[in-house]
């Protein structure tokens, strides 16, 4: 089996499982689902941090079973509480982790790891949750941007990268790639304006933003798993690496596109 036969089957059976829970799971299963989904990243995590085993999976127990008990804990303050995390998800994606590489910081103290992973994966979560509840086309369609992002991305820089990106930080990476990506997502974003009647401008600077944040989270954890020595951050997703390898640019990109929609739908 070649390993594009492999990123390619194990995206089917992703999708597979994926798309039906999108359709079709009551809510309180797909907040379980994405718990599950989280807590898996959270290992990897902090496997990438180097915790002990034990402390790894412990890590990964409370920040599932923490982002699972937000909703009903805090009841009717959790909307609020929703915000203030797509809030702090764009300080990190838009301040943090821009410094974070420039100045090639390493940060190996197990706290500010902890916390970091906690700023990544649960305002994903609670992205999800929001998406989710806004409908299958709403969740869908913001992820599609990263998923074509991803794979125009791959395809355009397997074939016609020659320029490296960040060579200290990801190698593979290429201005091809990121080209491959942007043509794709311009096609994505004519494609919506046709069909749900939304204006063009805005759907290209929309998904210009978030072509760009993808690109950062991508970025973000190939120089965390550079610094860590890994080369994947597990080993769970034949073709693809770990959880946390499948969803790195969604971390970056879903909390920021929900901040987004609140934003319109209080403007409204």
């Amino acid at each position: 089996m070649t390993p594009l036969f492999r990123r390619v089957f194990t995206a089917g059976l992703l999708l597979a499982v994926f798309v039906p829970a999108v359709l079709w799971a009551p809510a309180w299963l797909w907040a379980i689902l994405m718990a599950g989904v989280v807590g898996m990243a959270a290992y990897e995590w902090a496997r990438l941090s180097h915790f002990p085993p034990l402390s790894a999976r412990a890590y990964a127990v409370l920040l599932a079973l923490c982002a699972l008990a937000l909703p009903y804990g805090l009841g009717a303050g959790w909307p609020t509480f929703q915000l203030g995390l797509m809030l702090l998800a764009a300080v990190f994606w838009l301040l943090v982790a821009p410094l974070w590489l420039l100045g090639r910081w390493h940060a190996p103290q197990p706290f500010v790891r902890a916390a970091v992973g906690v700023v990544l994966l649960v305002p994903t979560w609670a992205a999800l949750l929001y998406l989710h509840a806004r409908g299958p086309g709403v969740l869908l369609g913001v992820m599609a941007i990263v998923w074509i992002a991803d794979t125009a991305a791959y395809f355009s820089g397997r074939h016609f990268g020659r320029h490296k990106l960040a060579p200290a930080i990801s190698p593979g990476k290429t201005w091809e790639g990121v080209a491959g990506a942007f043509a794709a997502l311009a096609l994505y974003a004519g494609a919506l304006s046709l069909l749900a009647g939304m204006p063009l401008l805005s759907l290209f600077v929309m998904v210009s933003g978030l072509l760009y944040l993808s690109v950062l989270g991508d970025l973000f954890e190939s120089w965390i798993k550079r610094v860590s020595g890994m080369k994947d951050s597990g080993d769970v997703l034949p073709g693809h690496g770990g959880v946390l390898d499948r969803i790195d640019a969604l971390t970056s990109t879903l909390p920021i596109a929900t901040g987004m929609l609140m934003w319109l739908e209080r403007s409204v």
